[in-house]
């Protein structure tokens, strides 16, 4: 008589839970969490933003086919994102504005990005930018938005990709951002920003060029905000991360919008 084994799931790697569970709010048992998983899910950031962008996008389409405005589809994909990312990203990008914004540099003002309340420059930043997201992703809808979104959050999520790469230090000793500092090597970064702009090369139809000069434009954005806040603070945190995901992502969803309507 033979006793039936029972086959255990596939093991999920440490670095794509990591990944999930720093990125999305997916029920992903945490796994091991150290530097080497940590460059894992900071290299697998970018495939995570691809997956968000898909619901967000097709959240845009499938209102913009039913007969809703552009807005409200826009909105709707944004406040998905929103639901299924926690607004970590979002409360980073206001404590950030408002840390940088106040004209302070080092502790003093990682002690201002620490605090539970949000400034008026963390207002007005995150009302700017979720007004430009959506809007930028309900003027989609009615073309590609799916493409568009997938390649405009995958940018948001490389722009931590770089962020993150060799020679950029962290501005605490702990926490996310000293978690991640300077895990991710060259290959990782040449690899993500390669297949993020192959990704979105049919973003705009008729147009090859200008999905890769979104995720390009996106990760300049980025990039000089975290030269800004390493100037400031002494390096990235958590807030400045997700501040650089906010960033990259508005300013690559403007420019796919951004071409003559036929």
């Amino acid at each position: 008589m033979t006793t039936a084994t029972r086959t255990s799931p596939p093991a999920v790697p440490d670095g794509l839970r990591l990944a999930l569970t720093t990125f999305t709010v997916l029920p992903v048992r945490a796994g091991r969490v150290d530097r080497s998983s940590a460059a894992t899910a900071m290299g697998l950031a970018p495939l995570v933003g691809a997956g968000l962008g898909a619901a967000a996008g097709g959240t845009a389409a499938l209102l913009h086919a039913a007969g809703a405005p552009g807005l409200v589809g826009g909105a709707a994909g944004i406040g998905l994102v929103a639901l299924l990312t926690r607004g970590l990203h979002l409360d980073g990008l206001a404590d950030t504005v408002d840390g940088l914004g106040s004209y302070r540099s080092g502790p003093a003002a990682l002690e201002i990005m620490k605090r539970p309340d949000i400034g008026p420059f963390g207002v007005v930043a995150l009302v700017v930018v979720l007004l430009l997201q959506a809007g930028s992703l309900g003027g989609l809808a009615s073309t590609n938005a799916v493409l568009a979104g997938v390649a405009a959050l995958a940018t948001g999520r490389l722009a931590v990709t770089w962020a993150c790469r060799r020679g950029v230090p962290p501005a605490r000793p702990d926490g996310l951002g000293a978690l991640v500092a300077g895990t991710v090597r060259a290959p990782a970064l040449i690899l993500g920003t390669l297949l993020v702009g192959a990704v979105a090369v049919p973003a705009v139809p008729g147009r090859p060029w200008q999905g890769p000069l979104a995720v390009a434009a996106g990760l300049l954005a980025s990039a000089l905000l975290v030269r800004h806040a390493v100037r400031r603070l002494g390096g990235i945190t958590g807030d400045v991360l997700g501040a650089a995901v906010e960033i990259a992502t508005t300013v690559a969803l403007v420019v796919l919008v951004s071409a003559p309507k036929a």
